[in-house]
Protein backbone atom coordinates (compact mmCIF):
# COMPACT_ATOMS: atom_id res chain seq x y z
CA UNK A 1 0.00 0.00 0.00
CA UNK A 2 1.85 3.51 -0.77
CA UNK A 3 1.93 6.10 1.82
CA UNK A 4 -0.79 8.39 -0.06
CA UNK A 5 -3.04 5.05 0.29
CA UNK A 6 -2.79 4.85 3.75
CA UNK A 7 -3.46 8.86 4.24
CA UNK A 8 -6.80 8.25 2.29
CA UNK A 9 -7.55 5.43 4.39
CA UNK A 10 -7.04 7.20 7.49
CA UNK A 11 -9.12 10.06 6.21
CA UNK A 12 -12.11 7.56 5.25
CA UNK A 13 -11.96 6.43 8.42
CA UNK A 14 -11.97 9.81 10.80
CA UNK A 15 -13.10 11.94 8.17
CA UNK A 16 -10.14 14.26 9.02
CA UNK A 17 -7.19 14.82 6.12
CA UNK A 18 -3.82 13.90 7.63
CA UNK A 19 -3.47 17.85 7.70
CA UNK A 20 -6.43 18.40 9.89
CA UNK A 21 -4.97 15.47 12.36
CA UNK A 22 -1.39 17.16 12.02
CA UNK A 23 -3.64 20.43 13.26
CA UNK A 24 -5.20 18.52 16.13
CA UNK A 25 -1.89 17.09 17.29
CA UNK A 26 -0.68 20.72 17.67
CA UNK A 27 -3.58 21.72 19.70
CA UNK A 28 -2.95 19.03 21.89
CA UNK A 29 0.86 19.89 22.43
CA UNK A 30 2.33 16.93 20.79
CA UNK A 31 3.66 18.55 17.34
CA UNK A 32 5.14 21.85 16.45
CA UNK A 33 5.29 23.11 13.02
CA UNK A 34 8.60 21.30 12.35
CA UNK A 35 7.28 17.75 13.67
CA UNK A 36 6.57 16.36 16.44
CA UNK A 37 7.25 18.63 19.91
CA UNK A 38 10.18 18.24 21.93
CA UNK A 39 9.84 15.33 24.37
CA UNK A 40 6.89 13.97 22.56
CA UNK A 41 7.76 10.67 21.24
CA UNK A 42 5.89 8.48 18.23
CA UNK A 43 4.43 6.39 21.09
CA UNK A 44 2.02 9.31 22.27
CA UNK A 45 0.68 10.31 18.75
CA UNK A 46 -0.07 6.77 18.16
CA UNK A 47 -1.79 5.93 21.63
CA UNK A 48 -3.85 8.93 20.87
CA UNK A 49 -5.03 8.32 17.49
CA UNK A 50 -6.10 4.49 18.23
CA UNK A 51 -7.90 5.86 21.54
CA UNK A 52 -9.43 8.50 19.86
CA UNK A 53 -9.87 7.84 16.12
CA UNK A 54 -10.12 3.78 16.69
CA UNK A 55 -6.66 3.85 13.98
CA UNK A 56 -4.58 0.74 13.50
CA UNK A 57 -1.15 1.10 14.09
CA UNK A 58 0.48 1.42 10.57
CA UNK A 59 -2.50 3.97 10.23
CA UNK A 60 -0.86 5.71 13.12
CA UNK A 61 2.47 5.53 11.82
CA UNK A 62 1.50 7.30 8.80
CA UNK A 63 -0.21 9.98 10.71
CA UNK A 64 3.02 10.44 12.34
CA UNK A 65 5.40 10.26 9.49
CA UNK A 66 3.37 12.86 7.72
CA UNK A 67 4.06 15.19 10.79
CA UNK A 68 7.53 14.35 10.54
CA UNK A 69 7.62 15.95 6.59
CA UNK A 70 7.12 12.99 4.73
CA UNK A 71 4.58 13.74 2.04
CA UNK A 72 5.00 10.57 -0.73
Amino acid sequence: MSFQAYLDNVETKTGQSAEQLKAAAIDKGLADGSGLAPGVKATAIVDWLKRDFDLGHGHAMSIVAYIKGKRS
